[in-house]
Parts: C-alpha cells; structure tokens; sequence
C-alpha cells in the first residue's frame, strides 16, 4: 500500500509553539494568503477568526499530539495554483512577525519552507 506525503507538516518547533497557543487561545487554525511581506508567511488564528470562502483551499487538518482539535491549514488559491507541486513544512524561526498572527508576541514567527512533492 502506498502512503501519500502529506501536503503539510509541522516541525517539532511549530508543534511545541501550537500547544503553548493552543493553551491560551483555544482551536487554532492557519492562513497563508500569497500576498507580500507577512502574507507569504503562515498566519496563525484563533478557529473561524479568519473568514475563508471560495477562494481558499483547505490543505490540511493537523494532528498535533497535546491538541484536541485538528489545526486547519488554508492557501489562498490562487497561491495554492502556484505551489500545488511543493509539501509544506511549517516551522518557526526567531523574529517579528505579523502583530495579526497569535505568536507575534512571542518573539518567533512562523515560516513555510517548501520540498518539491517527490524530491
């Protein structure tokens, strides 16, 4: 039986940095837009705070042990068109970013890096 690669995954930083939100702002999920500057970033959200439509693609449910609820991660189509061919991996990395995003105050930000699917 052949296992499908998962579209997106989560390092154990952006796992361990889920949990501590998860802690103290209930369900969580993602939005990545494709716009610049912070948009190209994964924005974090407290469940249902962003509003997604048509023109969104829902690419995952996350599993992250120690969080009761799967964490959603949405692409904004048009940058899903341009990255359908890639697996996402969510990381976290020191620095500000988004005040929008829920970990900004953290002092970490966190980061898609991309693999080719197959590579």
């Amino acid at each position: 039986m052949h296992e499908e690669t998962p579209r997106v995954e989560l390092t154990p930083a952006a796992a361990d940095l889920l949990r501590r939100l998860r802690a103290t702002h209930g369900p969580l999920m993602f939005h990545q837009s494709g716009g610049c500057c912070d948009g190209s970033a994964p924005m974090c959200y407290p469940d249902g705070e962003f509003r997604t439509g048509g023109s969104d693609v829902l690419l995952a449910e996350l599993q992250v042990d120690g969080v009761p609820e799967p964490v959603t991660f949405w692409m904004a189509r048009s940058q899903y068109e341009v990255w359908s061919h890639t697996r996402l991996i969510v990381d976290v990395v020191a620095g500000r970013g988004s005040g929008f995003s829920l970990e900004a105050p953290e002092g970490v930000r966190f980061l898609t890096r991309s693999r080719v699917v197959g590579a």
